[in-house]
């Protein structure tokens, strides 16, 4: 029944419209109006609804941490909010953008960093091999980040669920809108700060952040569909080993399993999957294992034994049922297949349950895939909206798969990620999805998604990691060499190093090929393309203080790791749109040549940026095209460490990289704790700001502040002060004044 949603207006305008209505012989549509009542819920935000009406029937938040809160009196505080109008079923929702304004965000999405004129369909799919015409991929995040000339930032958060089109405008200006399909007249939330950082953190107050996840999920991962059978999992770590080349995690895909029925194991193939893990843990070597939704459902495939799961689902009646109230049936990998309703709490606890018995093998981390959900061989790659969730009242009650489709996925992470807490209380749990909503980071990891082995999936990479950042996920990356096909003829060397060069560098570093295509782990394009692969990964193991620093700081603010390069200077306008470059954190530019013999050259921000390289043994040693360039912004001091094979291979000897702004000074931090385990909230961790002072011929570096209750090791820190083009190195002891002279 929508009749309850009209906007109230004026009685003449509302007179005019029926009567053109009923002349043209068409519906009757309410005329757009601004938001009728509005008013703040925090500190620079605000909430705004159509009218009383539509403030009373509004549906809980599913992407706030906590429920939504409730608004205060409007004031003269309070920025022009959207209008809005209802036209049938659907919502309307403009927003004015003033010329010039810069546009973010929209999650999960490709094409360039900067949305001006594009529009992204919310509504999560199956986009296997997509492009950025796709309008839709594999997660909704219902928010868009409003950059005007002056730095200042709106964020702009619709709260709501349903499937929606984000249409925006050129760099000319005009109107953001918004089309919602179904529902309630969704309330809409706006932030204001002075510059997008500031609305980002804001977010992280509404949405909450990432919890620090183990140490081990940053370092360096390898996967394929599939590296089966287990003797090949073997083969791959014992590789990596024996070539030097770091490695922190190896991955099983779905072919690990008994007839694709999950939470198994196919006993021919992986008789032993404790022992497996076993064998990997003793090479440093973390696992992670694939689980989908979809549960076999035809019990002619079982055998005499039945299938557990099924059994489960269906005495605990926790299957997504169709419109008629019964068991909805949907083809996937296994088959015949039902669907966990996770938005029952019933059935977050069952699904969770069985991650008991299935992590005792040992199992580091667990993969959610096929989460949309997707369901094969029908037009809409999904179940129908009108199937039935019966989700819990304080998610809103009974509702059509319209309404819990984009979050169907957040919510199997949720069960999944409490099913590890409750199995292995003791460790930080490691979930990655496919399948998302904005506030999912909460509880999984993502990936950019079945992307393709050309240069255009190379290229979108970046931006799409960026806008997921912006979009309050920081944890995301892209399958590095690409998931789909093989890459251009006689060129997939090139296409693979070039690749691994820069996604080394993005917060989750994953290689991954589909099933059937050629071998793509670092060494399987020859010595040269290994030799590019081994000093990129060396490469991030280098600077895994710095990421893990940023991580912690993630947890605590919602600050993405990888940041735009605009963030280093919001003024600039020739940054607006640069999405080849990027930084880690404030202090780290990564400048990357995406594409062979392109011409254009990506901007930089102002300022005396120091490059800075760890692969060149001198001088004269030409650089590695493959590898991007980076550079170490004025006033800043990054915590780098040794080459290990993996995270916390040995104890940590830190080096410090200085580059000292004009006045002379830099600082940094550098964040420690066990890498693993809880110790950190109850103040087992070190905290250390350092500082870099010149003085005459010299740069005085010391532990000026700390913070934690965990002890300073007893260890020697290495100081690499960068000036005037030349490096100047130094040693002492960590929490002692360490003096490194300047040549002339």
């Amino acid at each position: 029944m929508r009749s309850a949603r009209i906007v109230k207006m004026r009685t003449a305008c509302v007179l005019g419209a029926m009567a053109l209505a009923f002349a043209a012989g068409g519906r009757v549509s309410a005329a757009e109006v601004a938001a009728g009542i509005s008013g703040p819920i925090g500190k620079g935000i605000w909430c705004y609804f159509a009218d009383a009406e539509s403030q009373k029937n509004a549906l809980p938040s599913l992407a706030m941490e906590k429920a939504r809160p409730g608004i205060g009196a409007a004031d003269a505080a309070t920025p022009d909010g959207p209008r809005f109008e209802a036209q049938g079923e659907k919502t309307i929702i403009r927003f004015a953008v003033a010329p010039n304004t810069s546009l973010y965000g929209t999650g999960s999405v490709a094409g360039p960093v900067l949305r001006n004129g594009r529009t992204v369909t919310l509504w999560n799919t199956d986009a296997y091999g997509y492009d950025d015409a796709n309008p839709s991929l594999y997660q909704s995040h219902p928010w868009i980040l409003a950059v005007l000339p002056s730095g200042k930032t709106k964020g702009i958060m619709i709260d709501s669920s349903y499937r929606m089109t984000i249409a925006m405008p050129s760099l000319g200006g005009g109107d953001i809108v918004v089309t919602v399909d179904g529902g309630p007249m969704p309330p809409v939330i706006v932030i204001e700060r002075d510059t997008p950082q500031e609305v980002v953190k804001a977010l992280a107050e509404l949405t909450g952040t990432i919890t620090l996840p183990p140490k081990w999920a940053l370092g360096y991962h390898q996967c394929r569909y599939s590296y089966n059978p287990d003797s090949k999992v073997k083969e791959i770590a014992d590789g990596f080993r024996s070539r030097k080349i770091p490695l922190d995690v190896i991955w099983m895909d779905i072919d690990y399993m008994d007839k694709f029925r999950v939470f198994t194991f196919d006993k021919a193939q992986f008789p032993d999957p404790k022992g497996l893990n076993s064998y990997l843990h003793g090479k440093g070597v973390h696992n992670v294992w694939m689980i989908d939704p979809g549960v076999a459902a035809d019990p002619s495939k079982f055998g005499p034994e039945g299938y557990f799961v099924f059994e489960q689902a269906m005495a605990g009646n926790h299957p997504v049922q169709k419109a008629d109230g019964t068991t909805f049936f949907g083809e996937v990998w296994p088959g015949k297949c039902v669907f966990p309703d996770y938005t029952r709490k019933e059935t977050r606890e069952w699904w969770g349950g069985l991650y008991k018995d299935f992590m005792a093998n040992g199992i580091d981390g667990i993969w959610n895939d096929m989460n949309e959900p997707a369901v094969f061989n029908v037009p809409s790659k999904t179940m129908p909206e009108n199937n039935l969730h019966r989700a819990d009242k304080d998610l809103g009650g009974d509702g059509p798969h319209l309404r819990y489709h984009n979050v169907y996925g957040m919510f199997m992470v949720k069960a999944s990620r409490e099913g590890i807490m409750e199995a292995n209380p003791e460790k930080r749990p490691f979930v990655l999805s496919r399948a998302n909503f904005l506030g999912g980071h909460r509880y999984a990891a993502t990936w950019t998604g079945d992307n393709s082995a050309n240069w255009y999936h190379l290229e979108t990479s970046v931006p799409m990691a960026l806008n997921m950042g912006m979009s309050g996920q920081p944890f995301a990356g892209p399958d590095i060499g690409g998931f789909a096909g093989n890459g251009p003829a006689g060129g997939e060397g090139k296409l693979f190093a070039r690749w691994m060069g820069f996604g080394a560098m993005m917060p989750f570093a994953r290689g991954h090929t589909g099933k059937g295509n050629i071998d793509k782990e670092p060494w399987s394009f020859g010595p040269e393309v290994e030799s590019t692969c081994r000093d990129a990964i060396n490469r991030r193991m280098r600077f895994m203080p710095y990421f893990y620093t940023l991580f912690q700081e993630a947890s605590v603010n919602g600050m993405p790791v990888i940041r735009p390069v605009y963030w280093a200077d919001v003024q600039d306008p020739t940054l607006r749109s640069e999405d080849d470059a990027f930084l880690i954190g404030n202090d780290l530019l990564v400048v990357p040549d995406m594409v062979p013999d392109r011409t254009r050259v990506s901007a930089m921000p102002r300022g005396n940026w120091a490059p800075i390289d760890f692969t060149k043994s001198d001088a004269a040693e030409k650089a590695d095209p493959d590898l991007p360039k980076m550079f170490v912004r004025p006033g800043s001091i990054v915590p780098t460490g040794p080459v290990m094979q993996f995270v916390d291979e040995k104890p940590l000897e830190p080096i410090l990289i200085v580059n000292l702004d004009e006045h002379g000074k830099a600082t940094g931090t550098m964040y420690e704790d066990a890498g693993d385990g809880w110790g950190y909230k109850k103040g087992d961790y070190l905290l250390t700001t350092y500082h870099a002072e010149r003085s005459g011929g010299s740069v005085v570096v010391k532990a000026a502040k700390s913070e934690g209750n965990r002890e300073r090791p007893k260890r020697n820190v290495n100081v690499r002060v960068i000036s005037g083009g030349v490096e100047h190195a130094g040693s002492g002891e960590d929490g002692k004044e360490i003096t490194v002279n300047i040549k002339p």
